[in-house]
C-alpha cells in the first residue's frame, strides 16, 4: 500500500500513484562520432528549440499532482504559460500540438512577451504571434503547427510569457501533466494584459505548448533529455527552475555554450508499455520527442526504473508487469539505435538507488534487475558517455539507498541539491 504523503508534497510529486522511479547519469569519455552527420538538422533549419515539453493524452488530475484542465478542455478563455528559455536568438516562434485532440483546435489569437513574474508581462514587451500570417489558427486532430517567427531578441534563461486565447469550447486538450511551472487562465479576452490580475485560476500543468525555438543567435543546436519523473522533475522546488535540465542549461549558459536544452520526461513513463497516467511507452515517442525536434544534435536518455519496479495495483503500470533487466536493455538498444540513424550523441543513465522510498517500490529482484542494467549502461559501450546517478546519489552507507541530503521527501527522488549534483555530473563534451 502507497503511503500517502503530506498534502504540500502534492504538487512536486506529478502523480506518484504512477510515479517514475528515476536515475540519472556520471560520465564517461565522449566517443568519436560524426559531427557533420550530428549538426545536420540544426544547420537546414537555422532553429533551436530552447524550450520544449512532451505531449500526453488527457487525463484528470488525482491527490499527489492536484487538478488540471486537460479533460474539460478550455471555452472563452485566455491561457497563459511562463516558460525559461535555455539558448537566446534575434528571433523566436512557438510550436502547438493537437496530438490528442479530439476535434479541430482553433486558437483566436497568440501573443508573445517577457514575463514580470507569476502571470504579468513586462510593460511594452507583447508581440503578437501569426500563423502563416494569421493571426487566428485551427489545427486538425493529431497534428502540430509552427508558428511565423517574431523579431524578439532573447537571453539564455530568460522567461517567456506564451498567451493563447480561445473563443469557443476546444474538447479535451492535449497537454503536459506535471511542471513546477503554473499555467494560468482566465476567462474572456486578456490576451493583451500586461498585469496579472484577470488570470485568477493556475494549475500545475501545460497546455497545446509543446516548443518554443530560437534563431539568430549562437545556437549551437539543442539538447534534448528524454526520460521519466528525473527529467520530468518530480521532486524540485516549484517554481526554482531546479530540475536537471534546467540546472544543466544553467552550467551551459555560464559556460557561454549556446546549446539550447529540451524537458521531454514524463513522469511514470516506461520504455516498453503505454500508459493511461504517463504516456506512450518510450520506444513509441522518441521520434516525436527527440528525434523531430529542430536543431537536436545530443540525447540524454533516462529510463527503466518503472519498468522493473514491483507496484502490484498500482493502475498506472496496467498494463504489463515487471520487466526483465534483459528487456530493459533490448529497448534502450532500441533508442539508441534511433538515435545514432540521425548522428545524434547519446547519454546513458544508471538507475538511482530504490530501496527506502516511502511508497512500494523495491524488492531484491527489483534491485538484481537494477544492478544488472546499471552494469551494463556502465561497461557494455553502447552509449557515448554514461552519467552514473547510482554512485552520485547512493548513501555511502548503503549504497542501495539514496543519500539523505540529496533525496526529496518521499525517500526516492532528487531534491535541488540532488539534480544540482546529477547536472554537474554531466560531462558536457558529450553533448557536442
Amino acid at each position: 500500500m502507497r503511503r500517502k504523503l503530506p498534502a504540500r508534497m502534492a504538487a512536486p510529486l506529478a502523480g506518484i500513484t504512477a510515479a517514475a522511479l528515476i536515475g540519472g547519469l556520471g560520465y564517461a569519455w565522449p566517443r568519436p562520432a560524426p559531427a557533420a552527420a550530428q549538426a545536420a538538422s540544426h544547420r537546414s533549419t537555422g532553429w533551436s528549440q530552447s524550450w520544449g515539453a512532451a505531449m500526453q493524452r488527457p487525463i484528470a488530475g488525482g491527490e499527489d499532482e492536484g487538478p488540471n484542465w486537460s479533460v474539460e478542455g478550455f471555452g472563452d478563455h485566455s491561457l497563459r504559460q511562463v516558460v525559461r528559455l535555455s539558448a537566446g536568438g534575434s528571433k523566436v516562434r512557438i510550436r502547438l500540438s493537437n496530438r490528442y485532440g479530439t476535434r479541430p483546435l482553433r486558437v483566436a489569437a497568440a501573443a508573445v512577451a517577457r514575463s514580470a513574474g507569476g502571470a504579468q508581462a513586462w510593460p511594452g514587451t507583447t508581440a503578437a504571434l501569426t500563423f502563416g500570417g494569421a493571426r487566428s489558427v485551427t489545427v486538425a486532430p493529431g497534428a502540430e503547427i509552427v508558428g511565423d517567427p517574431v523579431p524578439l531578441t532573447t537571453a539564455p534563461l530568460e522567461k517567456l510569457a506564451v498567451t493563447l486565447r480561445f473563443t469557443g469550447a476546444t474538447g479535451p486538450a492535449t497537454f503536459h501533466r506535471f511542471t513546477t511551472q503554473p499555467a494560468y487562465r482566465a476567462s474572456g479576452d486578456h490576451l493583451s494584459d500586461e498585469g496579472g490580475g484577470a488570470y485568477t485560476r493556475s494549475t500545475d500543468a501545460l497546455y497545446y505548448l509543446a516548443g518554443v525555438e530560437v534563431t539568430g543567435g549562437n545556437g549551437a543546436g539543442t539538447v534534448v533529455a528524454f526520460g521519466d519523473s528525473l527529467i520530468d522533475g518530480v521532486g524540485a522546488a516549484p517554481g526554482a527552475d531546479a530540475r536537471l535540465p534546467d540546472a544543466l542549461a544553467e552550467r551551459l549558459a555560464a559556460g557561454r555554450d549556446p546549446l539550447g536544452v529540451v524537458n521531454a520526461g514524463i513522469g511514470g513513463n516506461r520504455l516498453r508499455h503505454d500508459s493511461a497516467c504517463s504516456g506512450e511507452k518510450a520506444t513509441a515517442r522518441f521520434a516525436r520527442d527527440v528525434l523531430d525536434r529542430p536543431g537536436v544534435r545530443a540525447v540524454l536518455v533516462h529510463l527503466g526504473a518503472n519498468d522493473i519496479r514491483d507496484t502490484p495495483g498500482d493502475p498506472c503500470l496496467r498494463p504489463g508487469g515487471p520487466a526483465t533487466a534483459a528487456q530493459v536493455i533490448a529497448a534502450q538498444r532500441q533508442l539508441i539505435r534511433a538515435a545514432r540513424a540521425r548522428g545524434l550523441k547519446v547519454v546513458g543513465t544508471t538507475i538511482l538507488p530504490m530501496k527506502g522510498a516511502l511508497f512500494p517500490v523495491w524488492t531484491p529482484q527489483v534491485e538484481k534487475n537494477r544492478d544488472a542494467v546499471n552494469h551494463w549502461i556502465r561497461t557494455s559501450g553502447s552509449y557515448d558517455a554514461v552519467l552514473d546517478a547510482d554512485r552520485i546519489m547512493a548513501d555511502p552507507a548503503d549504497p542501495d539507498r539514496p543519500r539523505l541530503s540529496y533525496v526529496y521527501q518521499d525517500g526516492l527522488h532528487p531534491n535541488d541539491a540532488g539534480y544540482q549534483a546529477l547536472a554537474r555530473g554531466v560531462d558536457l563534451r558529450a553533448l557536442r
